[in-house]
C-alpha cells in the first residue's frame, strides 16, 4: 500500500459507508485526517474511531463554507492541507428523480445540489486554498459508473446520472488546467457497493441478479467500501504524483460486463 504518511487530508462525506471506509485507510497510511458529514453524531463516532489522527467537522457539503471551514480545521489541528477527497453525495430518487419525463423541478435541484454542487463547493475550496499557498495538492472525486455506463431497466435516475457526468467533466477540465501548478485531480467511479444508499437495490430480488452478472468479479457480488480504499490511497499519494485528470472505474467488472 502506498504511504501518506506526513500529509493531512479533508474528507468530505467521511464519517459514514465509503468515507468513513476510506478515513481509516488514510490514517492507517500514516495520513491525518478531517472527516465532514452533516450529522453531529456521526461526526463524533467516526473522529473516536480514528484516534489522535482524526478530527471532525458536522456541516453541510452543499454549502460554501462548509469544506472552507474543514480546511481551515486541518490548518489548524495538524499544521497543514494536502488533499481532498470528495465522496458526499447521494440517490435523489426520494426527492423527486427518476426516469427524465418523471424527474420533478425539486427532484432535479435537489440531485444536483447534493451531487455536483457540493464537489463544486469542496473543490474550489482546495484550489483557492493551494492558490493561497502556492503549493502542490490533491484532489479526488466521487463520481459513479451511472455517469458513463448506464443501466437503464434497474438504475434510471436521470438526475443523479448528469450529476456524476458533470462531476467527471469537471474532474477532467479543471486537472488540465491546474496541472501545471502541480495540483492533481482524478476520480473514483464505483458501481453498486453496499452503503444505505443501495438499500433499494440489495431489497430487490431481480437486481441482485442481475449484479451478479454485471459486477462478475470476485464470485458476483456487490462491492465493498472497502474495495475502493486502494485506489483512493493510491490517487492522493506520490505514487500517483504523475497521474491527473484521469477517472478510475472501481466497479467489479460494471462497465465492461453486460448483465443479465
Amino acid at each position: 500500500m502506498p504511504q501518506l504518511d506526513n500529509k493531512t487530508f479533508v474528507i468530505v462525506g467521511g464519517t459514514t459507508g465509503l468515507g468513513l471506509s476510506a478515513a481509516r485507510a488514510f490514517v492507517a497510511a500514516g495520513a491525518k485526517v478531517v472527516v465532514v458529514g452533516r450529522n453531529s453524531e456521526n461526526v463524533e463516532a467516526a473522529t473516536a474511531s480514528l484516534g489522535q489522527a482524526g478530527r471532525g467537522l458536522a456541516g453541510d457539503a452543499t454549502q460554501p463554507h462548509t469544506a472552507v471551514e474543514a480546511i481551515d480545521l486541518a490548518k489548524r489541528e495538524f499544521g497543514g492541507f494536502d488533499g481532498m477527497y470528495h465522496v458526499a453525495g447521494g440517490s435523489g430518487r426520494q426527492m423527486g428523480d427518476g426516469p427524465l419525463h418523471e424527474v420533478t423541478d425539486e427532484g432535479w435541484a435537489k440531485t444536483i445540489e447534493l451531487n455536483l454542487t457540493s464537489v463544486f463547493h469542496s473543490n474550489r475550496a482546495a484550489l483557492q486554498a493551494f492558490d493561497a499557498s502556492g503549493q502542490a495538492g490533491t484532489i479526488l472525486n466521487m463520481t459513479s459508473v451511472l455517469g458513463l455506463s448506464p443501466s437503464p431497466k434497474h438504475f434510471a435516475t436521470h438526475a443523479y446520472a448528469a450529476a456524476k457526468a458533470a462531476v467527471i467533466g469537471l474532474t477532467k477540465s479543471t486537472a488540465a488546467h491546474y496541472a501545471p501548478q502541480n495540483i492533481r485531480i482524478n476520480a473514483i467511479a464505483p458501481a453498486l457497493v453496499d452503503t444505505p444508499m443501495s438499500e433499494r437495490a440489495k431489497g430487490n430480488d431481480e437486481i441482485m441478479s442481475f449484479i451478479r452478472t454485471k459486477q462478475p468479479l470476485d464470485g458476483g457480488r456487490i462491492g465493498a467500501p472497502d474495495d475502493l480504499n486502494g485506489a483512493a490511497v493510491f490517487l492522493m499519494s506520490d505514487a500517483a504524483k504523475f497521474i491527473t485528470g484521469q477517472m478510475l472505474a472501481v466497479d467489479g467488472g460494471w462497465t465492461v460486463s453486460e448483465g443479465g
